[in-house]
């Protein structure tokens, strides 16, 4: 897919995650935004997965550690048509497969997550079954800086440097906001480049929001021969629409109709700059 397509799809995919939140009156909007533009790369250029493919042992595997973001996820698994997109009509209502984590019930849902620090553990038994079986998929997870003081994507750290698992890549939303205040205010994690580092990790910084870095970045994985691969994707919580941005308020918030409709004219603005 070509630069303005893919910076196109980043823009219609925020109108739709926002769309779709409005209907269900739920879902945790600041995360799905800030990491919009690092699943659009993924799954429109870098993943060798599809529909047809799902089932293959073969196919690459991507594991959303953050699952409270779902609605990106489900967003972009629609456009590339794993499933009607009129399902998601029934986002978070009754019975709906639809809810406010992934579930393997949804077709292109690798794992269910949602308890934060799982997600990496998960990846890292996917990649080393991949090494054990002689398969040459890639593995991907995506975490929030909010998670990472869970232990257990540490232990999982250690494990996968230490089997070497250069088929593995881990994505950081550092969007440096979780639920009640800054990820530093929290718990804070930095520096976290020296952390991974120290951890036997090679790594690597990008804007995570300008899908050419990002391509590059996917493109040249494993960025050090036999060490797994993490790229902190920095990124502005809410991005796209002004009054979300850096506002801990959208971690889980719902637009009112007025707010909806500022939201959608500022996207259209951005699609017309994407477009000249």
């Amino acid at each position: 897919m070509k630069m303005q397509e893919l910076k196109k799809k980043s823009v219609e995919y925020r109108k739709k995650i926002l769309k779709y939140i409005v209907g269900a009156k739920a879902g945790h909007t600041g995360g799905s935004l800030s990491c919009t533009d690092i699943l659009n790369v993924l799954y429109n250029h870098t993943l060798k997965v599809s529909p047809q493919t799902f089932t293959s042992p073969d196919r690459d595997r991507y594991i959303q550690s953050k699952g409270h973001c779902v609605e990106a996820l489900f967003v972009v698994l629609a456009d590339k048509g794993f499933f009607p997109e009129e399902h998601l009509e029934t986002l978070c209502q009754y019975k709906s497969h639809y809810i406010g984590h992934p579930t393997r019930k949804v077709k292109g849902v690798e794992q269910n997550t949602g308890a934060l620090g799982h997600g990496l553990p998960i990846a890292v038994g996917n990649a080393i079954a991949a090494k054990l079986d002689k398969r040459n998929y890639k593995v991907y997870t995506l975490m929030g800086d909010g998670e990472l003081p869970e232990g257990s994507n540490w232990e999982a750290a250690l494990t996968a440097a230490h089997y070497k698992l250069d088929n593995l890549c881990a994505i950081v939303d550092k969007n440096t906001l979780q639920i009640t205040a800054s990820t530093a205010e929290v718990c804070n994690t930095d520096p976290l480049d020296e952390k991974w580092k120290a951890f036997g990790w090679a790594v690597k910084e990008v804007d995570g929001h300008d899908v050419e870095a990002l391509k590059a970045a996917f493109d040249s994985l494993p960025f050090e021969p036999g060490k797994p691969s993490v790229i902190i994707a920095h990124t502005v919580k809410g991005k796209g629409v002004s009054f979300m941005e850096n506002n801990l308020k959208w971690h889980h918030g719902v637009p009112s109709k007025e707010e909806y409709a500022l939201a959608l004219s500022e996207l259209d603005s951005s699609m017309e700059k994407v477009l000249i």
